[in-house]
């Protein structure tokens, strides 16, 4: 038996209690805000005009981008992952790339190719085209730049599928469309449900793009109210009803993936089946890859190229400073340093002492992941003013509300990880007389180094895309490279945002890249290790994990 030491435990449930309250700080907040605000003024707020009209164009644009982007994606991953599609593994990097590209970045894009003084307006000499600014522009946006997170998850549960269940229902006389709707569907809604619950809660905590597409949603007024110096009462009250919003959301999927357990995924090792031939489809469908592939990584890339040369030729300053990357990197990386430590005792309590206390901290912990950037913001502009205000607009500020927004990216790494640790080993530990410093510091550290740093990087990569959040806390004179493309473009200096914009880029797509690379290399290591020709009963079976949610 594992001997007892209570002054340690003790130790790690406080340290675990701290993080929990500090993640939970924005929520209570908003509703003391709302309480001393008062009941009838939050109700006028909540029931204005104005308010129901945000309410409908939230929802509007949520719903219209999680249609898009699950119409877009399923097909995708249908001719990824079954199908004998011409140069399938590039197509299957290429169409996950535009997740590297932050929408507000991709928004600038569009404003440059097709705004008013546009690309597309320069070289064909006219002097105005067709707006993009409004629902469209914010629509198309957020959906090429947020579908891969549904692709990414269909394409991994369609890998796992048995191909047998779908011969089976051929044999019986089933086309081909039926046995999809049938016999596949049922088993990829699961995924395909956890995917469109990553768009849906994106587009409505999204700031950058509906900011620059002049599209009026919740995180947008809630900005300008702020910048206003207008009542802070009501954007309390905006914000909690956003948060309601978002949860309403999660909850419902919940419900949902509750009703669909019964279609389980069957194990990937049965044996890979035979590619489908397009025959007359794969023009068209090569076609449609070689689209959307056009308007989500070569026309932002190529509008940042031509701001890029034409801002050179007009002497402006386009290459960001040293200063701005050195910002972005560092705060990221403070940012992934704080989460990640703090992830480690709330992961411990969670996997060492299941029970309601820490089922209240985990909880407590992902709060913080329910709400929008400019939610927490605004909560700790509030909390630094008043309570902390040697603290207010400080980089300590700053890293403190990524480690909020973001905590639960490192808490599921880290979990996921000492999940993977035999017990035994700290058992041994403790029963030889070390520690439980020592035992973590010799034993537990080294077993938990990959978890640790899988999400130190996930923190890292989100921390470097976050706009809204940078755009409140910052200190004054700390400049990142998203705040500089935010300020440039919102002064009409294209050409000045187009070296930041390409900075940030290629600093997102390294992460990405490593992350795409080391997929492809466990699903070849996969298939090595099961074979092709294995029989099914005698496969491995590799049941999917729990899809963790990520910004």
């Amino acid at each position: 038996m594992t001997p007892r030491q209570p002054s340690d435990d003790r130790a790690l449930r406080i340290a675990a209690l701290a993080v929990g309250v500090a993640a939970a700080l924005p929520i209570g907040y908003l509703v003391w805000r709302t309480f001393e605000y008062g009941f009838s003024a939050s109700v006028d707020v909540a029931t204005s005009g104005r308010t129901l009209g945000l309410l409908w164009s939230t929802l509007k644009l949520a719903v219209a981008v999680t249609a898009s982007s699950v119409v877009i994606a399923v097909p995708i991953a249908w001719l990824t992952v079954r199908t004998n599609l011409p140069g399938r593994q590039v197509w299957s990097i290429v169409t996950v790339l535009p997740l590297a590209i932050p929408t507000y970045v991709g928004s600038w894009a569009f404003i440059g190719a097709l705004g008013p003084r546009g690309m597309f307006a320069s070289l064909l000499g006219i002097e105005s085209i067709p707006s993009i600014y409004g629902f469209w522009g914010a629509w198309a946006s957020l959906t090429l730049f947020s579908y891969p997170y549904v692709l990414l998850t269909v394409r991994s549960a369609w890998m796992r599928l048995d191909p047998g269940l779908e011969e089976a229902s051929r044999m019986l006389g089933r086309s081909s469309w039926h046995t999809f709707l049938k016999v596949v569907w049922p088993q990829l809604r699961p995924a395909v449900s956890s995917g469109a619950l990553l768009v849906s809660l994106y587009s409505l905590s999204d700031f950058g793009a509906v900011a620059m597409m002049r599209y009026d949603t919740f995180t947008r007024e809630i900005y300008l109210q702020y910048r206003g110096a207008l009542e802070r009462g009501a954007s309390a009250v905006l914000g909690l009803m956003l948060v309601v919003l978002t949860v309403t959301v999660l909850t419902g999927e919940q419900r949902l993936r509750r009703r669909e357990d019964l279609h389980r995924l069957h194990g990937s090792g049965a044996r890979t089946p035979q590619p489908v031939e397009l025959g007359r489809l794969r023009v068209p469908a090569l076609a449609g890859l070689g689209l959307l592939t056009t308007l989500a990584l070569a026309v932002p890339l190529g509008v940042i190229s031509y701001w890029l040369v034409r801002g050179v030729r007009a002497g402006e300053p386009v290459w960001p400073a040293w200063s701005l990357i050195s910002n972005s990197l560092s705060v990221s990386l403070l940012a992934a340093a704080v989460a990640t430590i703090a992830a480690v005792p709330v992961a411990m309590i969670i996997r060492r002492s299941p029970g309601r206390f820490a089922n209240v901290i985990e909880r407590l912990s992902w709060s913080g992941y329910a709400l929008p950037g400019i939610v927490v913001a605004l909560a700790l502009v509030y909390f630094g003013a008043n309570a902390v205000p040697w603290a207010y607009q400080s980089l300590a500020m700053l890293v403190f509300a990524y480690s909020i927004l973001f905590l639960p990216q490192a808490i599921g790494a880290v979990r996921s990880s000492l999940l993977q640790v035999t017990p035994s080993l700290e058992e041994a530990s403790l029963l030889l007389g070390a520690q439980r410093m020592t035992t973590f510091r010799k034993v537990l550290l080294p077993l938990l180094r990959p978890g640790l740093g899988a999400g130190a990087g996930l923190v890292f990569l989100t921390t470097m895309k976050e706009l809204p959040a940078t755009l409140l806390l910052a200190p004054t004179g700390f400049s990142t490279l998203a705040t500089r493309i935010w300020n440039s473009t919102s002064e009409g200096f294209l050409g000045r945002s187009a070296g930041p914009a390409l900075a940030l880029v290629l600093l997102s797509s390294l992460p990405m890249a490593i992350l795409l690379t080391r997929s492809q290399r466990q699903g070849a290591r996969r298939i090595g290790e099961t074979g092709r020709d294995q029989p099914a009963e005698n496969a491995k079976h590799d049941v999917p994990s729990e899809v963790r949610l990520t910004r």
